[in-house]
C-alpha cells in the first residue's frame, strides 16, 4: 500500500502580496504635479503664441517653437503619465496602464472634434455674434436664401459627377497598367499619383494658368485657351461661363486630378488580388476579356469600390479650397463649405454660418454610418 503525499497549495509570501498592494506615494505625487505642470505650460504657450505672436519674431519662429514643445510636451506629459501609474499598486497598474496611454488621445480628439461640433450645433441657434438665442431663426434665413440653394445643387452636381468618374477612371488606369510591363507599369501610376502629393490650394493655382484668359489678339498663355484659338475659336474666360454648369465641371476637373491617383492604387492593389484561378477559368468556359472584366473582375472588387466611391463622396461634401482659390463662389459655383467661410468671415455671420455646418454634418453622418457599416460587413466576411 502506497501512502499518497498531498502537497499543500503554495501561498504567495507575505512580501510579495505586500508588493503587489502597495503604492509609491513618492511616485503617484511627482507624476500628477508633473501632468498638470506641462499641461498648464504648453496651454499657456500656444495661448501666447495667438494672443502675443509679436513677442516671438516671426510666424517661423512661432511654427518652429510649437513644433519643438508639442513634441517635447507631449513625450513629457507620457513620461509623468508613465511615472503615476507606475506608482500605482502593482495589480492596479496592470489593469489601469492600457487605458492611462489611450485617454490622452481620446481627450485630444474630444477636444478638437467633439466639443467643436457641439458648439457650432449651439451657436447655430444664436445671432450674428453668439450673444444671445434666437430659435431657429438662422434655419428659416439660409432656407429661404437663393444663394444657399444655388450652393446645394452645385453640391449635389459635384456628388454626382466627381465619385463615379474618379471610380471609373481609377479602374480604367488601374486596368490598362496592369498590362504594361513592370517599368512601364510603375512609370504610369507614378505619373498619376503625382498630384496626389499636392495641396488643393497648390492644384487650384495650377488649373487657372490652364484656364486662364487673355483678350483676343493677344497670346493665350492659358493652355486651354491655347488649344481652343489654335483650332480656330475665340479665347474664352471659361471659370464665368455659367451655361450648362460648365465652370463648374471645369473646376471639378481639379479635384478628379487630385483624386484619380487614390482611387487607382486602391483599384490596382484590389484587381491583383482577384485570384488567377478564376480568370483562366472564366477563359477556359469561353468568356471574352469584356466579360471577364464585368462577371468576373467587377464583382470581386466592388467592395473596394464602395470604399473608394464612399470615401471620395465625403471629400466631395466637404470641398472647399478648389472653389475658394479659383471663383471664390463667383459666377453661381458656390458650394455649401466656401457659404458657410464667407458667411463667417465675409459677412460676420456667425449663426449663419453655424446652421449651415449643421447643415452639411447632417449630410455627411449617413455616409460615415454606411462606410463603418460596410467596413464591418468587409471584416465579417475575410
Amino acid at each position: 500500500m502506497t501512502t499518497q503525499i498531498v502537497t499543500p497549495p503554495q501561498r504567495a509570501a507575505p512580501d510579495e502580496s505586500y508588493a503587489a498592494l502597495r503604492a509609491r506615494p513618492r511616485m503617484i505625487i511627482i507624476g500628477l504635479v508633473g501632468m498638470a505642470v506641462v499641461v498648464w505650460a504648453l496651454a499657456n504657450l500656444f495661448l501666447a503664441f495667438g494672443y502675443y505672436p509679436e513677442r516671438f519674431g516671426n510666424k517661423i519662429v512661432i511654427a518652429l517653437l510649437a513644433i519643438v514643445a508639442g513634441v517635447a510636451g507631449a513625450a513629457l506629459l507620457f513620461w509623468f503619465l508613465n511615472m503615476f501609474v507606475e506608482g500605482l499598486p502593482e495589480r492596479l497598474t496592470q489593469g489601469v496602464i492600457p487605458y492611462a496611454f489611450l485617454i490622452p488621445g481620446f481627450l485630444f480628439v474630444a477636444l478638437m472634434l467633439i466639443y467643436p461640433t457641439f458648439q457650432s450645433i449651439n451657436y447655430s441657434f444664436a445671432n450674428s455674434d453668439s450673444t444671445a438665442y434666437v430659435g431657429l431663426q438662422n434655419y428659416r434665413t439660409i432656407f429661404g436664401d437663393s444663394e444657399f440653394w444655388n450652393a446645394i445643387i452645385n453640391n449635389i452636381l459635384w456628388l454626382i459627377i466627381v465619385p463615379a468618374v474618379v471610380v471609373a477612371f481609377g479602374v480604367v488606369v488601374a486596368v490598362l497598367s496592369d498590362k504594361l510591363s513592370a517599368n512601364g507599369e510603375k512609370f504610369a501610376k507614378s505619373l498619376i499619383f503625382v498630384p496626389m502629393a499636392i495641396s488643393a490650394v497648390s492644384a487650384s493655382a495650377i488649373w487657372l494658368l490652364v484656364y486662364a484668359y487673355n483678350n483676343p489678339g493677344q497670346a493665350q498663355t492659358g493652355l486651354l485657351n491655347a488649344i481652343w484659338v489654335g483650332l480656330g475659336g475665340e479665347p474664352q474666360a471659361w471659370l464665368q461661363i455659367e451655361t450648362a454648369k460648365l465652370n463648374s465641371i471645369l473646376l471639378m476637373v481639379i479635384l478628379i486630378w487630385l483624386q484619380a491617383g487614390f482611387a487607382m492604387v486602391l483599384l490596382s492593389s484590389a484587381i491583383k488580388g482577384v485570384p488567377e484561378d478564376t480568370l483562366e477559368a472564366a477563359r477556359i468556359d469561353g468568356a471574352s476579356e469584356w466579360q471577364i472584366f464585368w462577371r468576373v473582375v467587377i464583382p470581386q472588387i466592388m467592395g473596394t469600390i464602395i470604399t473608394v466611391f464612399v470615401t471620395v463622396f465625403i471629400t466631395v461634401l466637404k470641398v472647399f479650397d478648389i472653389v475658394y482659390v479659383t471663383t471664390n463662389g463667383a459666377y453661381n459655383t458656390n458650394v455649401i463649405a466656401n457659404l458657410f467661410f464667407n458667411k463667417l468671415f465675409g459677412a460676420s455671420e456667425a449663426g449663419q454660418a453655424s446652421a449651415i455646418v449643421v447643415v452639411l454634418l447632417l449630410a455627411v453622418i449617413p455616409l460615415i454610418w454606411f462606410q463603418i457599416r460596410h467596413f464591418r460587413n468587409e471584416e465579417t466576411n475575410r
